[in-house]
This record gives C-alpha cells, sequence and structure tokens, in this order.
C-alpha cells in the first residue's frame, strides 16, 4: 500500500461509514430464491479456521449513477472496491436470521475494469461466543438485472490465506468469549489483493452451493438471510498521545503523530507502552517498512497490574506489567505494509514488544480506527456541580464501547448481549442519542433465543446457552420500556406470545402454599454482590426468595398493562390479581415490622437492599411506611449491598417513594471510581474484573429522568412529565431527544423550595411540569417555569 494514499483511504472509509444508511431493497429478492450462489473455496474443510480472499473483475461501460448489491459471509467478511475499504459484516445474529448488507458502490466504480475484493474469514473453535456459524462462505446478489455481473458463483477467484494463525491461547491471554488474537506472517501474505491489477490468475475458481434464501421462503438452506436492521458500524481514526515507558529504545511518541517514522535498529529487542490515556475500542493500524525476520507482539488491557494482579489506580504504571489479549505480525520487509486485526481490540494500554534481526524495522505509523454502534450524543446535561460532568462523559464513553453490532455487557471480556445489562444501556441509549434501532433489535434477538421452556437466554446472540430466569423477566421490563417510549405496535404486539411464555414458566413455579416463587432451575442471578452466592439471591434457588418473587411480579404489573393495550384483558386482570398475590404474600411472610426492612426468606434471617428495592417498586409496602422502609434500604450498612448493577432499581425505587432527590447525594460508587482513575465504568466494586461495563452507564440516563425529570408521562411517550429532584444542587439544564425533536430545561432553585427557569417542549408535544405538590400544564413550545 502506497502511503500516500493512506490519508485518501482513511478519508473515504470515514465518509463512508458516517454517510451509510439502509438502502431500499429489490422486493423480488425479499420473496424468491436469489440468483447469487453461496460461494467458498475449494478443497478446505468447510467448518475449520482459515482465511479467504476473493475476487471478481468486470468492465463497465461508464461509471454508474447507482450500483446496489447486498452482501453477507460467515463467518465475517471485509469489503473493497478497487481497493478502497467499503464495509465490514455481517451484523450478528443467528442462523435463522443471517443478516446481509445493502450498499450502493457506484461512487467506488469507474469505466473500464473494476474489482469487488472481499476478505472472509472463519475462525471455527476460536471464534467469539457470540458468533453463529453454519460454514465457510460468502454472497454477493446485484439488486437489479444490471448489477447481476457481480453475482457469486463459479466465475469468483479464491485463495486461502496461510499467512493467518491464532495466537493469545495461554497465560490468560485468551478470553474464549471475544475469540483468539492473529500471527499474521508478512511473507505469505498476498500484499494488494485488493487491487485492481492484482495478478490472479493462478487463483482458484470458487465452489458454489446454495442459492439465497430469504426469511420465509424456500425448503431449507444454510442461512436464512434478513436485510440488516441497523447502520454500520463507525470508523474514525483515533491516535495513541503517550508513550508512557520505553525499553531498548529513547522513549520517543513523535510517531505517533503520524509525521514522523520510527526505527528499530537490527538485531534489537525493544518495548514500548503507549497510553491511550481513556479506554477505547478500535482496529490498530500498524504500517511499518523493512524488518524482514523481525517479530512485533502487540498486547491489549484496559489495566496495567501489580505482582499481585491488582489494577490500584489505573493511571499508574510503576511496578506494573501488561497482561491480555495480543496480536503477533511478522514483516516480510517491504514498504508500507499495513497490519490490522481481524477485529477490534479493546484497550486504554497497548504495549509494542518487538525483536529485530539482520534488518531495521521502520515504524511508519501507529494509530487505532475507533469502532461501534454510530450513536450520536444529541442529549446533554450540566449543572451548578461540574464534577457530574465527567461523570456524564464517562457513562456516555462506557455506553459506547458497549455498543456494535449488538450491545456488549463489556468489550473487553465478553462481548456479549446480556438482557440485565442491554435493559439499561438502551434507556441510556434512547435518552442521549434518541436512537431506538439497536434497542429494537436486541429486544427481537432475545424473542429469538428463547428456548422450549419458555424462556429466553440471558444473553444472544451466543453459540453457548446460558438461561438466567430473572433476565427473561427483564427482557419484558425492556419491551415495556419500549412501549412507553416508542409508539410502535405492530412490533410491540409480537411479543406478547413470548412474554406470555416467560411467565407462565415462573406461574408453573409458584410454591401454592405460600404463594412465593418455589424452587427453580438454572441460575436466577439477581446482583454481584458479596451476600449471593454466585449472585443468587436466598431462596432462590431452593424456594421462597423475596428478592425473585417481588421481580415477578414488577414484572406482571408491567405485563398487565401491556397485554391490556392490546385488547387481551383476560390476560391483563390474571396477570395483575396474580401480581396482587405475591406482593401480598411476600411481605406478610418477610416484612420484619420492628427492622422495618424485607428479609430475603420467609426465614427473616438474611436483609438486603434488593428485597426492599423490589419490595417498593412492587408496592408491596404500604404507602404509611415507604418512606421509613427506604431510609432503612439506604442506610442500614448491615443489609446486603446493591451493586453499581442494582442501583438503577434502587433510584428506581426512590421515584416511587417520592424521594428522588435523594438520588444526587447516591453518586458516591461513580465518584469513587473516578478516583482511581477508570476512564469507563466498571463491572463492580473494587476489585473489578471489567472496567468497562454497560450496566454502570446508568447515570446518564438518570441525569435526564431523575435529576430533570423528563419522563414519559403516557405511553409511546405521546405526553411528557418533566419532575425535577434536583437533591442540593442549585440549577440544572438538560437536552433529551425525543421523537418530535429535543426536550429543554433549564432550572434554578429559587429560596428553599421554589424553583424557576424555562421548558421547551418539541412540537405536537404536551405533558405536565410537577414540582413539589404543583402542577403546571406544558403544550408546545416555550414556558416560564416559577413556582414559589
Amino acid at each position: 500500500m502506497n502511503r500516500i494514499l493512506l490519508p485518501t483511504i482513511a478519508l473515504l472509509f470515514n465518509t463512508f461509514f458516517a454517510n451509510a444508511q439502509l438502502t431500499t431493497i429489490n422486493p423480488t429478492l425479499l420473496k424468491k430464491q436469489w440468483p447469487a450462489n453461496w460461494i467458498s473455496c475449494p478443497g478446505i474443510s468447510q467448518r475449520e479456521y482459515g482465511v479467504y480472499h476473493f475476487r471478481k473483475s468486470f468492465n463497465l461501460d461508464k461509471k454508474p449513477d447507482n450500483f446496489i448489491i447486498h452482501i453477507s459471509a460467515d463467518n465475517r467478511y471485509r469489503l473493497w472496491v478497487n481497493g478502497s475499504p467499503v464495509c465490514s459484516g455481517p451484523a450478528r445474529g443467528d442462523l435463522y436470521n443471517w443478516f446481509f448488507e445493502t450498499v450502493d458502490l457506484s461512487s467506488y466504480l469507474q469505466q473500464g475494469r473494476n474489482t469487488i475484493a472481499v476478505m472472509v474469514w472463519n475462525l471455527a473453535i476460536y471464534a467469539p461466543t457470540a458468533q453463529a456459524s453454519s460454514r465457510t462462505g460468502l454472497i454477493v446478489q446485484g439488486d437489479q438485472s444490471a448489477q447481476a455481473v457481480v453475482n457469486t458463483d463459479e466465475t469468483w477467484k479464491v485463495v486461502r490465506d496461510e499467512a493467518y494463525t491464532v495466537c493469545a491461547l495461554e497465560d490468560g491471554s485468551y478470553h474464549r468469549e471475544v475469540g483468539a488474537g492473529d500471527h499474521v506472517k508478512g511473507s505469505v501474505y498476498p500484499w494488494n489483493w485488493q487491487q485492481v491489477n492484482y495478478p490472479d490468475e493462478k487463483w482458484l475458481a470458487a465452489t458454489a452451493s446454495y442459492n439465497g434464501l430469504t426469511f420465509g421462503n424456500g425448503s431449507g438452506n444454510m442461512w436464512i438471510l434478513v436485510p440488516r436492521t441497523i447502520p454500520l458500524m463507525e470508523e474514525r481514526q483515533q491516535r495513541i498521545p503517550l508513550i508512557r515507558r520505553a525499553a531498548g529504545i529513547a522513549n520517543d511518541a513523535d510517531f505517533l503523530t503520524g509525521k514522523k517514522s520510527l526505527t528499530i535498529p537490527a538485531n534489537q529487542k525493544v518495548s514500548i507502552l503507549m497510553d491511550q490515556t481513556f479506554n477505547t475500542v478500535a482496529y490498530p493500524e500498524l504500517i511499518t517498512s523493512n524488518g524482514k525476520g523481525a517479530l512485533v507482539k502487540i498486547t491489549y488491557a484496559e489495566a496495567l497490574k501489580d505482582t499481585a494482579e491488582e489494577k490500584g489506580n489505573r493511571n499508574d504504571i510503576e511496578g506494573r506489567t501488561i497482561m491480555g489479549t495480543y496480536d503477533e505480525y511478522e514483516p516480510d520487509g517491504g514498504h508500507n505494509r499495513l497490519f490490522r486485526p481481524l477485529w477490534f481490540r479493546t484497550y486504554r494500554y497497548m504495549q509494542l514488544d518487538i525483536t529485530t534481526k539482520d534488518e531495521p524495522l521502520v515504524i511508519e505509523d501507529l494509530y487505532g480506527r475507533y469502532t461501534g454502534y454510530p450513536f450520536e450524543e444529541k442529549g446533554s446535561f450540566s449543572s451548578n456541580d461540574t464534577s457530574l460532568k465527567k461523570i456524564w462523559e464517562v457513562g456516555w464513553r462506557t455506553a459506547r464501547l458497549c455498543a456494535g453490532e449488538t450491545y456488549f455487557d463489556c468489550p473487553y471480556y465478553e462481548q456479549l448481549q446480556y438482557i440485565g445489562d442491554t435493559r439499561i444501556q438502551a434507556l441510556v441509549s434512547l435518552y442521549v442519542a434518541g436512537d431506538d434501532r439497536l434497542m429494537r433489535k436486541a429486544i427481537n434477538d432475545f424473542y429469538n433465543s428463547r428456548v422450549p421452556e419458555g424462556l429466553t437466554q440471558s444473553r444472544y446472540p451466543s453459540t453457548e446457552l446460558q438461561i438466567i430466569p430473572p433476565f427473561s423477566l427483564y427482557w419484558i421490563s425492556m419491551v415495556y420500556d419500549y412501549y412507553m417510549h416508542r409508539k410502535d405496535d405492530i412490533f410491540i404486539e409480537k411479543y406478547l406470545t413470548g412474554m406470555a411464555g416467560v411467565l407462565d414458566w415462573y406461574e408453573k413455579n409458584i410454591d401454592r402454599k405460600k404463594q412465593m416463587l418455589g424452587p427453580m432451575k438454572w441460575w436466577n442471578f439477581a446482583d454481584w454482590n458479596t451476600a449471593f452466592d454466585g449472585g443468587r439471591p436466598d431462596g432462590a434457588d431452593d424456594g421462597n426468595s423475596s428478592v425473585i418473587t417481588l421481580q415477578y411480579a414488577y414484572t406482571l404489573q408491567q405485563a398487565a398493562i401491556l397485554f391490556s393495550h392490546f385488547g387481551k384483558t383476560t390476560m391483563a386482570a390474571h396477570y395483575s390479581a396474580l401480581a396482587n398475590s405475591l406482593t401480598a404474600h411476600t411481605y406478610q411472610l418477610c416484612f420484619n415490622p420492628v427492622k422495618n426492612e424485607m428479609a430475603n426468606t420467609p426465614d427473616k434471617n438474611k436483609f438486603s437492599q434488593h428485597a426492599g428495592i423490589m419490595a417498593v417498586l412492587t408496592g408491596a409496602i404500604p404507602a404509611t411506611k415507604i418512606k421509613t422502609v427506604m431510609q432503612q434500604i439506604l442506610y442500614d450498612t448491615s443489609l446486603s449491598q446493591a451493586t453499581f448493577y442494582y442501583r438503577f432499581y434502587l433510584t428506581q425505587a426512590l421515584k416511587k417513594a417520592g424521594m428522588a432527590d435523594v438520588y444526587y447525594s447516591q453518586l458516591k460508587p461513580w465518584r469513587d471510581m473516578l478516583a482511581i482513575g477508570l476512564t469507563t465504568f466498571a463491572e463492580n466494586p473494587e476489585p473489578s474484573r471489567s472496567d468497562c461495563h454497560a450496566w454502570s452507564s446508568s447515570p446518564d440516563y438518570d441525569f435526564l429522568a431523575t435529576i430533570c425529570g423528563i419522563m414519559p408521562g403516557s405511553a409511546g411517550f405521546a405526553t411528557v412529565k418533566i419532575q425535577p429532584a434536583l437533591g442540593e444542587l442549585t440549577s440544572v439544564n438538560g437536552s433529551m431527544p425525543h421523537p418530535l425533536g429535543n426536550i429543554l430545561v433549564s432550572l434554578k432553585r429559587k429560596n428553599v423550595n421554589g424553583i424557576e427557569g424555562v421548558v421547551t417542549l418539541p412540537a405536537g408535544l404536551n405533558g405536565s411540569f410537577v414540582w413539589k405538590n404543583k402542577t403546571i400544564s406544558l403544550t408546545s413550545g416555550i414556558h416560564t417555569i416559577e413556582i414559589n
């Protein structure tokens, strides 16, 4: 690759990803068998590890105005046209929903000879847990007859790339959930294979098998093709600003700017520790010249560790080393060679360990290409407490790093879409970005994950089955959240049968004598606190857990609203009655009136914040006692404590109890994380495995939904209810994206109990403003608020 062309290619890539739209598909292709075939490489084992290059060259009489294709592959692909990168995919799904991308190639094409080049890889047993697979394959289908020249068949050329093997399989470097590292031998790699004039005469003719089939068609296929429902992932260059440590070479960070190269002398060993200064997800891109026979190892980590493998302050490097997944690259001695791993890496710290042989190695450039779901930060929050700005920024970074083609629980260790994390992060997405597309995909993914018992899987897509029954309940809560925030009955109604299946499974597990849940199978996870064995609250496995019983009642209450909305009044009434019975009996059996606390079981020998939180949320606690109970939940440290994850539900309980003003004083866990150098919010209090976990990004929702008080006033966000809870704050400003436009609040305290400011609602939206015991009606437009 010519170094002069690199900025141009980067610009093309950025432009494509920024402007990518979901293009209209020829409806015939959604109803009938595709003329295009799935193709592969002859002579290979179709289900084993391999990396392959496919090419198709063709002539055009003129540059076309449009040239739409549909493309997919197993496991994954990266597409170039005439040497320029276009897109990657497919979006992760399962064999029942195998996504294809629709892209317009016209801007990349030219009069005369053109070449489409596609890199396809099958990671087989080394694939991430979220990666479904049938066998190695590629399919490209032109949208209309004019584009049929690119349809995949035996005229495509293919070669297996022997340069690739796996690495990072030992010493704790391999996390099976995210897959292995890449070892690339440059002397074997077919450099410039994407270019139009690359000689491919000795490449093999591809083997063709099944024609493409879309959802609902045909008598069977290896992949059921469905259109991609989310935009393409963002990619943009992200420079690494600092070298924190260098051994065997001078500490010179100039090469990281891209304006100067770095030469590693022959027969030298060097180590360079770089600091992005914040956690990120990116494709590292290393450009080298010369250095034949050298070995470059690139290691990635969220934090360094000491000799006891503790992280400590994330900014500290003294006495600490890097441990983590890595890639290896062997330069071939050529000029401006680009190494980029097949999948993105997560890191704050990146270390180069280089061993050269008889030829110096020149590092021409090194940077990351940040990637992720292309959320736009349309919401905003500020206040007189400027420290909240940092919590907002770090929360949003956490949410972004945990969102790709699915939501992730964490980007470093698992990259799996768990329902417990996803419910919280979907709300963050709605409130900060106003984008519901990934939420819709997640709801549908979990619907597709259901097992014969009726439960959803806890995480999906996933090639490993895991059942967490309480997460199935939170899936229903996700659907309820969507119902409250979006008017979309056609989308929601299809999930009622799945919801009924989950609720029926729970109903069959009721202990009829005590009217609480009895013993339950699978992993009944509630929270990673230190008192719950494996995250399971007392009684979850052997029966009569107040935490899980009340969560079931909480979900039944939401389900009753949904089923009633769709005219299923008998089922709605049943769910309401069942919820009332469960809450009444659980309160009677588990509430300690002396302590004013909910016990975890009827034995009343263990108590938790969790039991009290769910009791408040379900209305099990009488109104006359609710504030007293909340005080115990907040300040009795003998209760087993909610971690970052469950504090989302603690906040919901505060709002239910009319104590939302307390929220601001409950932000210490997030302040503590910032104090130890975290740049994303962690999975759990120290020592935390994951430094970036989706469920800990909840302040970016609550700053707008709780402090600013912006909430749906009715289903579909048809109206808005603004009930601010400033706590000790004296002023707040918030902007929240609504489907009709941004909702704006700018408020200041007036004396002790008053408030003043401005509220602006977009055209077509009405609602109310609530402060203390006074309510003001709102219509579209600007409103001056003044309450003494």
